[in-house]
């Protein structure tokens, strides 16, 4: 069954980050992002209960006092990286966004040294590093005229904008950081436990949000406009589900992370045959080397 969790999880991230641009590309609706948090809030707080009520979890404010710094950092990178659908096509966002293996691995470097790794392991951080600085290369220096063109098939139009690169490095940076902290701290919890901590804080942050939208805003919520939003939540909390049984197969393990780590690649199809995104050759062969680089790393982590 370890293929099929596998595909699962790999499906469900994939279709979250299509309908979570879809619920967060409306350049007039400044607090989209905000609204996805409180959707993915929602979605994990009433997962969080399943595991607590139905599942017997532990949890006390002990753990989630501990693993706040973590739930902090990827609730943080979520929201940046939901924000920046509004700027920049998923084509582009997500992989950039799942470049954050490389940064852990750096940060492994700095901290602990190369230590076991191998030179497959630092030639994919070196691949993933070029793809995301020559993509940047790319964005800024395209022609306008020529990048008007190419988003003519398209159904959403998108400026040269700083901003638009700027947010998913964010992200990613800010996830990794989060996964480097998650190695560190589960040394010490219960990783069941840890989860359903995590679901809580993105909950309290989810009526944070709520309460920001609706009560000091007066915002109204348009159902049409708001379902992509829950539907994202949906596949968020499916595939981490998945993800966590295709894992429990250690056996397989070696063939579960790369599989899964791909979703990005997914996304990209997604997004052209959904979205209609067109990217130019020098955008797909910087994806390229992202997408080569993050298998590589799938597969040496899980080695």
């Amino acid at each position: 069954m370890w293929f099929a969790f596998s595909l699962v999880a790999l499906l469900s991230w994939s279709f979250a980050d299509l309908f979570a641009k879809i619920g967060c590309r409306e350049r007039n609706d400044k607090t989209a992002y905000l609204k996805m948090v409180m959707a993915v809030g929602l979605v994990m707080g009433l997962h969080a209960l399943y595991e607590i009520f139905i599942e017997g979890v532990t949890i006390n404010m002990h753990v989630i006092i501990t693993y706040l710094p973590v739930s902090l950092l990827y609730i943080s990178s979520m929201a940046l990286g939901y924000m920046g659908h509004r700027y920049i096509e998923l084509s582009v966002l997500s992989p950039i966004c799942n470049s954050s293996g490389a940064v852990v691995a750096f940060l492994t470097i700095l901290t602990r040294g190369i230590g076991s790794m191998n030179p497959w392991q630092i030639f994919a951080i070196f691949l993933v590093a070029i793809g995301v600085i020559l993509l940047g290369v790319t964005e800024a220096n395209e022609d306008e005229e020529m990048r008007m063109r190419r988003q003519s098939a398209g159904n959403y139009r998108y400026a040269k904008s700083f901003l638009a690169l700027l947010l998913p490095i964010l992200y990613c940076i800010l996830d990794a950081a989060g996964t480097f902290a998650d190695s560190i701290i589960l040394e010490t919890l219960n990783e069941d436990s840890a989860n359903v901590a995590y679901e809580l804080t993105f909950f309290t942050v989810g009526l944070i949000s709520a309460f920001y939208v609706l009560i000091i805003r007066r915002e109204k919520l348009v159902p049409k406009l708001e379902a992509p939003k829950y539907v994202a939540a949906c596949f968020e909390t499916i595939g981490q589900f998945f993800y966590i049984y295709a894992l429990a197969d250690t056996s397989r393990v070696a063939l579960t992370v790369p599989i899964i780590s791909s979703y990005c690649a997914a996304s990209v199809l997604w997004g052209s045959v959904f979205l209609r995104e067109k990217l130019s050759r020098k955008h797909y062969l910087c994806l390229l080397l992202v997408f080569i680089g993050i298998v590589i790393m799938g597969i040496f982590d899980a080695a």
